[in-house]
């Protein structure tokens, strides 16, 4: 969540920059309100509770003198004032928490180098790599052996079978087999490797608990996305930057040890609730994938560093596998809401002529981190600081899966994978009917 001290310290500032964020005047209006109202309502409570203490201090002496009918009546001032000022603390309590939930409703300040825009249209195309660029290639331009989409090559090579996945689980959640399941779990493998050990590996548990969901933002603006296990108030994680988040949730590190780097390989779970009829055909949108996932905590100074890391880890892998994309800067309008800052990579996919997004490397600045109370005791001194967090797939891949398919088809309608991923399928690159 953004800073309390932002919108008591710079109202207008941070209210001009959510709006351009789509966010409504009155609802950060409301926030600073509770936050006037907390105040003032906690300043009488520690005044009424200073006259009690007063009050009492009298009854002593009143006591010492003798004089037991002054006491008393002392002492029925100080009971009503103490009834007071509980009322006045619990109802700073209550202007507190509308105070607490406006926050966590509040997306992040965004960097003020995030291009303006409404909508995805509106992203800015920063660079583009297709194999052969370096040597003087032009871009690729698609045969029609390769215009074939993913769910038909997958269906005629028995690698893929949306029908039984459905069957199982309803629409949406694929089922890969033989050589198709076996190519999932080799880019698994390939990601892996090429992340650690610069990068601890981390198998966390892929269901947590409510604070963690809400550690990054995900909860409680986002719940309708997300699958609850509501017998057990457990949360199916959609990405593993849930987890890894909140790995130190409550701690203070040392500044020695930052920046700390993890990779994970998990299943990811998201319910697509705002996206009921798009892109429902193969992979395109699944409500079930696995994800290699990129995090760090760190230093403010650490932060864009750690994120062009990751960015940079993203796009070799797409090199290696040989995949032409696209490096879009997030604008204003399409940026996730704790996001302060936001590179997509977005592969093209022929059979299905679209640009796919496969990662996106996001900047939160300690908007999480405030959420999950994750410190570093400055090595010069001074009192803890919040960590910023900064997070990335390296990536996602059943978007991967389809281009690598799509892209891989021969004329005979086998599928040709890259030689990277030669030691992770037994050498057996080229993928036939059985």
């Amino acid at each position: 969540m953004i800073d309390i001290r932002a919108l008591r310290e710079d109202p207008t500032g941070v209210k001009a920059a959510l709006t351009r964020r789509g966010v409504e005047e009155s609802e950060v209006d409301a926030v600073i309100a509770a936050d006037v109202a907390h105040r003032a309502l906690l300043s009488r409570a520690e005044a009424l509770r200073a006259e009690v203490k007063t009050l009492s201090r009298a009854v002593g002496e009143a006591m010492k003198a003798g004089d037991s009918a002054r006491a008393e009546e002392l002492r029925a001032q100080s009971r009503s004032l103490g009834d007071t000022e509980r009322a006045a603390a619990s109802d700073a309590d209550a202007e507190w928490e509308k105070v607490h939930q406006g926050l966590l409703y509040l997306p992040n300040i965004p960097a003020d180098d995030v291009p303006a825009g409404d909508s995805d249209a509106d992203n800015v195309e920063i660079r583009r790599w297709w194999p052969g660029q370096a040597g003087g290639a032009a871009e690729p331009v698609r045969s029609a052996d390769q215009r074939v989409p993913h769910w038909e090559i997958g269906e005629a090579l028995q690698l893929l079978d949306m029908e039984r996945g459905a069957r199982l689980s309803g629409s949406m959640f694929p089922l890969y087999r033989g050589a198709g399941a076996r190519l999932l779990r080799a880019l698994t493998a390939f990601a892996l490797d090429r992340h650690t050990p610069t990068y601890e590996e981390i198998r966390p548990p892929t269901v947590v608990l409510t604070e963690t969901m809400v550690s990054t933002g995900h909860l409680p603006k986002f719940a309708d996305d997300a699958y609850h296990l509501e017998r057990d108030d457990l949360w199916a994680i959609p990405t593993a930057e849930v987890p890894l988040t909140s790995m130190h949730r409550g701690e203070i590190l040392e500044e020695s040890v930052l920046p700390l780097r993890f990779t994970a390989a998990t299943a990811c779970y998201r319910r697509e609730a705002g996206s009921a009829g798009r892109d429902t055909r193969g992979l395109l949108r699944v409500h079930e994938f696995d994800k290699v996932e990129l995090f760090a905590y760190t230093t403010p100074e650490q932060a864009l560093d750690a994120q062009a890391d990751i960015l940079r880890r993203a796009e070799s892998l797409l090199q290696e596998l040989g995949l032409y994309y696209r490096v879009m800067d997030l604008c204003i309008g399409d940026l996730g809401g704790p996001s302060a800052r936001t590179f997509d990579l977005e592969v093209y996919s022929p059979g299905v002529d679209k640009w796919l997004e496969v990662s996106s490397t996001s900047w939160y600045r300690d908007y999480q981190a405030r959420r999950a109370q994750v410190r570093y005791r400055p090595a010069g001194g001074g009192p803890p600081q919040l960590v910023h967090t900064v997070n990335g797939s390296a990536l996602a891949w059943p978007r991967i899966w389809a281009a690598l398919v799509e892209n891989g088809r021969q004329r005979d309608g086998a599928v040709l994978l890259p030689e990277c991923l030669a030691p992770y399928v037994g050498g057996e690159l080229l993928l036939k009917a059985p």
